[in-house]
C-alpha cells in the first residue's frame, strides 16, 4: 500500500506519542509472537500472506492475541489498497463509501480493495447483509475481526464466503518473550531507560494478564510510567508494583458469546464427570464474571434429569431446593446454595437412562398406528358393547401390587426402551425390574406350551402371536409363582455350575444367577430359539451373562473337558425327552456333571385336549347340539395321544439307570383360555398339528363336529388342566 510523505509523518508523530501496546505492534510476521498454528513456517495463511492472495477472512478469539495486528501485516504485504472500518463507528454510509471508492479503484486503475472491519460482530444483519454483493463479486476482498463467535454472531452467507481463523490466548512463554522484548527495545520500548523487573513480579504480571497481550504490555506501561527512579536512575518494579499495575485477573467472559456456552459446558461436563473441584472451579468462574444464577441454576435441574436422573431421585429435589431457596436469600450468601447443588450433583451417582424416551419417541414417529390393546381401554363408555377394558388385571390386587400383563400395542411387545443402570437407586432395581419383563417375555413361551400338539412351531400365524400375548395377562403371575416353587428349597453354593436345559426366557434363570457368581450358568437353547434370550442377556453385566450353547449332543461335547456342572436345573415338555435321541442327551448331560451335581427338573404336560374341554363345557350349558357319540370318539383319541405314562416311566427308568436318584412333586394347574378367532387358530387353523391328527386318525366329520361345538362358545372361557412334574435328585457317580 503506497503512502504520501505526510502520511509517513503523521503516522510516526502518533506512533512516538502511543501506548506501548500500540508501539511494539509486531510489523511483520517474523516479528509476530504467538499463533505459530497458523503463520508459522509452510502454513496456509502464511503462503497467502506471501503470495498475496489472502482472500476473504474472519479472525476470531479473545482480545489481545493479535486479530487487528495480523491485519495490518497483511496491509503492509499487499499491493491492493488497503482499509479499516471499526464495526462500533460506521455504518451502511460508511459502508456504501468504501464500496464506491473500491468500485472506482478497480474500474479506473484495475487495483483491488481489501476491506478490515474491526469488531465485525457489532455490525446489525442488515449491514453485515450490505457487504455480501460486492464480496460476491469480487468488488472487495473481507477482513473480519471478532471477539465473538462468528457462527453465532455474523451472518452466515458471510461466514459460508471466509475462511475462519481461531487465534488462541499466548502462552506464558509467549507473553515473557514479549515483556523481554518491551525491556530491551530501545526504539519502540522501554530500552533506553534503566529498568529492573525482578522476577516474581514478571511471573505475577505475566499470570494475571492470562494470555492477553494488550493487557500485559499496559500494565507494564502503567508500572514504569508511575514508578520514579532511585538515585542510580533504576528504575525497579518488584512485586508490590506489579499487583498494584494489573489489579486483577481478566475474566474473558461475554454472556453472549463464546465464553458463556464453553464455560457452561466445561461445567456441566465436570457434573457429569464427578469431579467436584473442577464443577466448583467453573461455577465461580461464572460467579465472578456475573452469570446469571438462574441461568446456573436451571442448566443444574437440567443435569439432574439427563444426567443423573433415576440413579439419585433426589438429584432433581436438592437442586430445585437449593434455587428456591436462593430466590428467598439472595447473594452473598445464596452462593453457599450454588455451591450445595453443584456438589451435589458432582459426587451422585450417575445415570443417562432417562434419554430411553426419546428411543420411545423416533419408535412413535417410524412406526404406523399402534391400537390400544382391548384390555387397557376406557371401560367407562363402551364396555358392554365394545368389551372395551374386559379382561384388565388391577395389579393392587396381587401381590407386590404387580401382576404380568400386556401394556404395549401387540406388534411392540417385548420392546425394550429402557435401560435401567447399574448404579444408585435404579441399580437397586434394575434386577427386580429384568425379572418381570423377564416373567412377561416367559408367558409368551409359556402359552406355546398350554397345549403343545395343536400348532407346529415352525409355521407362523398372524393370529396366533397376538393371541399369545393375549394369555401374557393370565401367564406371567403363574410363571412368577411356578418359578418360585421350582428354586425353593435347592441349595447352591457360589462357585457352583448350573447348566440350564429348556427355558428361552432368562425368568428361569434369575435366581441361580445372583446366587452362583463365581460359577456361572450355560444354558441349552435351540439356536433358531436364542435371538429374545440374547435381547434380554444385554442387560446384565457382562461377566455374570449366561453362556447359550445349542440344545444338542454336539455342543455339549465342544465344552471343556474341564468343564463339569453341580446342577443341572430346567423346565420342558414330556415331547421333549419322548424319543430316543432325547434321551441319549441324558447320557452327555451326566457325563459333564460333577460326582455329586444336582438334578431340578420341571416337566409339564397338557392334561385335557380341546374336544375334553369343549364337551364338557357344553355339557355344563345343557346344549342340545352336541353329538355325544362323534365327542366320545374325539375325546378317547385325545386320551390315548395325551397319555405321558409311557414317556414319563420310560425317562424315569433312564435317568435311574444313570445313577440319578430322583423324587418327584407333582400337581395339576388351570390355565384360563379365551374362546376367541385366536384360539380358533392355535386349534383349528392352517398348520395346526391338532386338526391334521383329527383328519389323518377320525375324518373330518369329527373336525366339523368339534369345530361346531366351538362357536358355540365363543366369547366365554375354558379351563385347561396343566400336569407338572418338579423331578429332584442327586447323582450317585462315583468316577
Amino acid at each position: 500500500m503506497v503512502k504520501d510523505l505526510f502520511t509517513l509523518n503523521r503516522e510516526k508523530i502518533i506512533q512516538k506519542h502511543a501506548p506501548l501496546a500500540e508501539r511494539l505492534r509486531p510489523k511483520t510476521l517474523d516479528e509476530f509472537v504467538g499463533q505459530r498454528g497458523i503463520i508459522e513456517e509452510g502454513r496456509l495463511l502464511r503462503r497467502a500472506i506471501a503470495a498475496d492472495r489472502v482472500g476473504n477472512l474472519l479472525l476470531h478469539g479473545p482480545p489481545g492475541i493479535g486479530k487487528t495486528t495480523l491485519a495490518r501485516i497483511i496491509a503492509l504485504h499487499t499491493r491492493s489498497h488497503f482499509s479499516v472500518l471499526n464495526a462500533v463507528l460506521a455504518g451502511v454510509k460508511e459502508l456504501r463509501n468504501e464500496v464506491n471508492l473500491a468500485k472506482e479503484r478497480l474500474e479506473k486503475y484495475g487495483l483491488r480493495s481489501i476491506l478490515f472491519v474491526d469488531e465485525v460482530h457489532r455490525f446489525n444483519s442488515v449491514q453485515q447483509d450490505a457487504l455480501l454483493p460486492w464480496i460476491e463479486n469480487g468488488t472487495l476482498t473481507f477482513i473480519g475481526a471478532t471477539t465473538e463467535n462468528p457462527f453465532f454472531e455474523v451472518n452466515k452467507a458471510l461466514v459460508s464466503r471466509s475462511r475462519l481463523f481461531r487465534l488462541q490466548p499466548l502462552t506464558s512463554e509467549e507473553l515473557h518473550k514479549l515483556l523481554i522484548r518491551a525491556l530491551e527495545d530501545r526504539e519502540r520500548g522501554y530500552g533506553n531507560r534503566n529498568i529492573k523487573l525482578e522476577e516474581k513480579a514478571a511471573i505475577h504480571l505475566v499470570d494475571i494478564a492470562n494470555g492477553d497481550a494488550r493487557s500485559l504490555l499496559n500494565a507494564l506501561e502503567l508500572a514504569v510510567e508511575s514508578t520514579p527512579p532511585d538515585q542510580n536512575g533504576v528504575i525497579e518494579i518488584d512485586l508490590t508494583i506489579a499487583e498494584e499495575s494489573i489489579q486483577e485477573r481478566a475474566i474473558l467472559y461475554d454472556k453472549q458469546g463464546d465464553a458463556h456456552f464453553d464455560t457452561i459446558s466445561a461445567f456441566i461436563k465436570s457434573l457429569r464427570g464427578s469431579d467436584p473441584d473442577a464443577a466448583l472451579f467453573w461455577l465461580a468462574r461464572m460467579v465472578e464474571a456475573g452469570e446469571d444464577p438462574k441461568f446456573i441454576f436451571r442448566r443444574m435441574l437440567i443435569a439432574a434429569s439427563e444426567d443423573i436422573g433415576l440413579a439419585d431421585p433426589q438429584a432433581i429435589v436438592v437442586v430445585q431446593s437449593c434455587a428456591a431457596s436462593f430466590d428467598r436469600i439472595g447473594l452473598p450468601e445464596g452462593l453457599y446454595l450454588l455451591a450445595q447443588a453443584a456438589l451435589y450433583l458432582a459426587v451422585a451417582e450417575k445415570s443417562n437412562s432417562l434419554s430411553a424416551f426419546f428411543e420411545a419417541v423416533r419408535t412413535v414417529r417410524n412406526t404406523q398406528r399402534q391400537d390400544v390393546p382391548n384390555h387397557l381401554r376406557d371401560s367407562h363408555r363402551d364396555k358392554e358393547f365394545y368389551r372395551d377394558g374386559l379382561g384388565y388385571r388391577y395389579p393392587h390386587a396381587f401381590a407386590e401390587h404387580w401382576v404380568a400383563q400386556q401394556y404395549l400395542p401387540d406388534s411392540l411387545q417385548g420392546e425394550v426402551f429402557w435401560d435401567p443402570g447399574r448404579h444408585g437407586w435404579e441399580g437397586d432395581r434394575r434386577l427386580k425390574i429384568l425379572a418381570r419383563r423377564s416373567a412377561q417375555w416367559a408367558a409368551v413361551e409359556e402359552s406355546h406350551e398350554i397345549s403343545p400338539i395343536f400348532v407346529d412351531n415352525q409355521i407362523e400365524l398372524k393370529g396366533l402371536e397376538r393371541w399369545i400375548q393375549r394369555q401374557l395377562s393370565l401367564e406371567g403371575e403363574r410363571l412368577q409363582n411356578l418359578e418360585e416353587k421350582f428354586w425353593n428349597g435347592l441349595l447352591l453354593e457360589s462357585g457352583s455350575r448350573v447348566l440350564m436345559l429348556g427355558s428361552s426366557s432368562l425368568l428361569w434363570a434369575l435366581n441361580p444367577l445372583q446366587r452362583v457368581q463365581e460359577g456361572g450358568i450355560t444354558m441349552m437353547i435351540p439356536m433358531k430359539e436364542q435371538s429374545r434370550l440374547h435381547a434380554e442377556i444385554q442387560f446384565l453385566d457382562f461377566g455374570s451373562r449366561p453362556k447359550l450353547i445349542d440344545s444338542s449332543i454336539h455342543a455339549l461335547h465342544e465344552l471343556p473337558n474341564t468343564l463339569l456342572f453341580e446342577c443341572i436345573a430346567g423346565r420342558t415338555h414330556w415331547r421333549n425327552i419322548s424319543k430316543r435321541k432325547d434321551l441319549e442327551l441324558w447320557d452327555v448331560i451326566t457325563q459333564k456333571c460333577t460326582s455329586n451335581a444336582v438334578l431340578n427338573l420341571l416337566i409339564s404336560a397338557s392334561y385335557e385336549g380341546p374336544a375334553t374341554l369343549i364337551r364338557d363345557a357344553l355339557l355344563n350349558e345343557s346344549n342340545e347340539q352336541i353329538s355325544h357319540d362323534l365327542y366320545e370318539e374325539i375325546v378317547s383319541f385325545e386320551n390315548q395321544w395325551l397319555n405321558y405314562d409311557s414317556s414319563k416311566n420310560n425317562f424315569l427308568q433312564y435317568l435311574y439307570n444313570l445313577r440319578w436318584n430322583l423324587s418327584i412333586d407333582d400337581w395339576i394347574e388351570e390355565i384360563v383360555l379365551q374362546v376367541d378367532d385366536f384360539l380358533y387358530l392355535r386349534w383349528f387353523g392352517d398348520g395346526s398339528i391338532y386338526k391334521e391328527l383329527l383328519i389323518k386318525n377320525l375324518s373330518l366329520k369329527h373336525l366339523k363336529e368339534i369345530e361346531k361345538g366351538f362357536m358355540c362358545l365363543k366369547g366365554k372361557s375354558l379351563n385347561q388342566k396343566l400336569h407338572n412334574n418338579l423331578f429332584r435328585g442327586k447323582l450317585n457317580n462315583i468316577r
